[in-house]
């Protein structure tokens, strides 16, 4: 087995540190030197939040290993306080400034590894209130001990609706504090598609957080953080969680290929444009899996490819590093197309992704098929079932999943890793149907609903079924269509869609020359009454489509948007 003699890690934390300790199983002979621009080397990162809101008590428990540590047990060389600021790939040698000191000194490599992460996407406005981001553990001290120095009652604003942003709100709130988010798009957690984030900034608001979307901070004094949209919210303290990019400035400088999604190119074992040099972590692209979907895998790991994708997660940077090692050492295993799968706590909701999201497959130009389902987390006879929000992605063609979204409470995690346990297995939507999972009352339902997905998805992809979604139904109404909830009476009164005619399932069949001579969408509240109508109605000689997910997938569509609902 080829080695290489002396390996340069540029970075640590999950991706660096993931290549660090596994090229030190396979070869205990080789000389491998981290170099760290920060204080902490090994740390929780992902816990940071919960630390601010006091549900991880004890800071020691973030700190994953000490240079110490590291050198005992990996005999690591890891450096603290360093910064590598620059590479000469024709001398095999990297320029590293000892943050302490200011000296500069030269290390050679034989194999590097760049694992800096990346970088805060925005400035900050000018501010004379402590404002912080949230990704360091110094970080998380200055947030801990400003809060203890701020008197009661405190208020905060975070900056930015993504995942950090929406867990800082969370922690903050369970500290006491009146919290504002300020989000720059028209929606939190942007990965979502606009019906599914709109449940989730239904939860916020029934946590009195103030959720200020379309909108930015302008500036921030004496305790008033000032708005774009002329107003001004009270603020002890702001986070900015406003986003990160891709912290590619060694890599460029030094002329490594960046891709096309503005992370450092790699191919499949994470080598960059230069066979020496490698890169793990959120600096780096990523093969997006939907798309080798549509495309050869040759396109996509071919340097200038545009099958890249950026997703900041720790399991994919451990994993790469691990790729990344196995690569220098000898043995490589190509990484996997990543799925983008991400889960994220809020108060008593749990919202999880994987894939594409309809709002990038619309624009790409990429058929698809939408399914949603609102089923509960178990049965429902059990005490304590949650009712869960799915939206599944599927290609109309090949019956491929594309993606999914869920939002709910208990389950919500098994449900999503099927899912992406199917993708990466090939296994089709229709194909969930046939999945045999566990079953307990306290645990699932006997169709489970995962199950679920695939019965719809095997009635739209047989044609049983045809459905059209929220946001195409004033576009059919308006050609012709007519609307028929076939709810009961007292929920179509508790709440219905303007225009609908009620004629309740249960009286369905003796009420069929009360219908319109005329193409019918009917629904109910989740999707399953509709199905049942649509199959009685289309037997009977009426041209009719089922809209999907019933009342409720409309009614947290139309709740994101003050005008007529698009997909914007």
């Amino acid at each position: 087995m080829e080695t290489a003699r002396k390996i340069v890690i540029v970075g640590g934390v999950a991706g660096g540190m993931s290549a660090a300790t596994r090229l030190r199983r396979l070869d205990e002979t080789a000389d491998i030197v981290v170099f760290e621009r920060g204080r902490y080397v090994s740390f929780a990162n992902c816990g940071l939040p919960y630390y601010v809101g006091g549900v991880i008590t004890d800071r020691a428990a973030l700190l994953l290993q000490t240079p110490e540590s590291l050198a005992s047990r990996f005999r690591l060389d890891v450096r603290v306080d360093h910064e590598v600021v620059a590479i000469d790939r024709a001398a095999h040698t990297v320029d590293v400034r000892n943050l302490r000191t200011d000296a500069i000194t030269v290390e050679v490599y034989d194999r590097l590894i760049l694992a800096g992460g990346a970088t805060t996407s925005h400035e900050r406005a000018s501010s004379s209130i402590p404002t912080h981001t949230l990704r360091t553990i110094d970080d998380v001290d200055h947030i801990t001990s400003t809060l203890a120095a701020t008197g009661s009652p405190a208020s905060a604003v975070v900056i930015g609706g993504g995942f950090i942003g929406v867990e800082a709100v969370e922690n903050l709130v369970r500290r006491g504090l009146a919290v504002t988010l300020v989000q720059r798009g028209p929606h939190v957690l942007r990965p979502l598609d606009v019906e599914m984030s709109s449940l989730v900034e239904r939860e916020l608001r029934s946590h009195d957080v103030d959720v200020r979307t379309n909108t930015t901070v302008v500036g921030a004094e004496h305790g008033v953080a000032s708005l774009s949209d002329g107003t001004e919210v009270a603020a002890s303290i702001i986070i900015d969680a406003s986003g990160v990019h891709p912290d590619t400035t060694l890599a460029a400088s030094a002329g490594l290929a960046i891709g096309f999604s503005g992370g450092i190119w790699v191919d499949a074992e994470q080598r960059t444009s230069d066979p020496a040099i490698y890169a793990v972590g959120d600096g780096a692209e990523k093969i997006d899996a939907v798309e080798i979907d549509a495309m050869t895998i040759d396109a996509v790991t071919t340097e200038g490819g545009s099958g890249g994708i950026l997703v900041t997660m720790a399991g994919l940077a451990n994993r790469h590093g691990r790729a990344a090692a196995d690569s220098i050492a000898g043995v490589p295993e190509p990484v996997e197309p990543a799925l983008g799968t991400a889960i994220v706590g809020l108060f008593e909701t749990t919202v999880a992704m994987v894939g594409w999201s309809e709002r990038r497959l619309a624009a790409a130009g990429r058929a698809h098929r939408v399914i949603h389902t609102h089923p509960d987390s178990h049965a429902t006879y059990y005490p304590g079932a949650e009712r869960m929000h799915i939206k599944l992605l599927v290609d109309p063609e090949s019956d491929a999943i594309l993606g999914a979204q869920i939002v709910g409470g208990a389950g919500v995690d098994k449900r999503i890793d099927v899912i992406a346990t199917a993708m990466s297995g090939g296994i089709t939507a229709s194909g969930l149907s046939r999945l045999e999972l566990a079953y307990a009352p306290q645990f699932g339902s006997a169709k489970d609903p995962i199950n679920q997905l695939g019965y719809v998805a095997d009635n739209l992809a047989s044609g049983t079924t045809r459905s059209i979604q929220w946001h195409e139904l004033d576009t059919e109404r308006e050609a012709g269509a007519r609307l028929i909830d076939v709810r009961r009476p007292d929920e179509f009164a508790a709440g219905h869609i303007p225009g609908a005619v009620n004629r309740p399932l249960d009286e369905l069949r003796e009420r069929l020359d009360e219908l319109p001579d005329a193409p019918l969408i009917v629904h109910c509240q989740v999707g399953q009454r509709g199905h049942t109508a649509a199959r009685l109605l289309g037997q009977h000689g009426f041209d009719v489509r089922n809209l999907d997910g019933g009342y409720a997938t409309w009614l947290a569509g139309v709740s994101a948007f003050a005008a007529v609902p698009t997909l914007a």
